[in-house]
């Protein structure tokens, strides 16, 4: 998909992204649960294409060595995965504005997802990433 907008609940942070992004992974690391309350599902884009409209509320935590997070500090939103140094940056899916035209490709870090719920899609799924 090529071009996309998005942001939090509250609309602190708005995003528009200029080129194309991937089709979304879901993560069912114990970090990205921590993050969303279950497991996370996002979309790749390269960092140049992404251009913040609004950042007044954004925040960003170190969640791991060389790895950092973005969310929004007022609503809590969970907006954006980046390793360090890094050209690529993850968007949550749920962050996108609809129509996104994008279709889950696969699960990753399944060998740590929580116990209260299955997956049964039929996609592809990997123990790690």
């Amino acid at each position: 998909m090529m071009g996309a907008s998005g942001g939090c609940l509250c609309g602190g942070v708005r995003y528009r992204i200029s080129g194309a992004l991937s089709q979304p992974i879901a993560c069912h690391c114990s970090q990205c649960a921590r993050t969303s309350g279950s497991h996370a599902v996002m979309s790749a884009c390269r960092a140049a294409d992404l251009t913040l409209l609004s950042d007044e509320t954004l925040a960003w935590h170190q969640s791991s060595e060389g790895v950092r997070r973005g969310f929004c500090g007022r609503c809590g939103g969970n907006l954006f995965w980046q390793a360090e140094p890094g050209e690529e940056i993850y968007v949550t899916a749920g962050t996108l504005d609809a129509p996104t035209g994008l279709r889950l490709a696969e699960h990753i870090y399944v060998g740590s997802k929580s116990d209260y719920y299955d997956i049964a899609d039929g996609l592809p799924q990997k123990q790690e990433w």
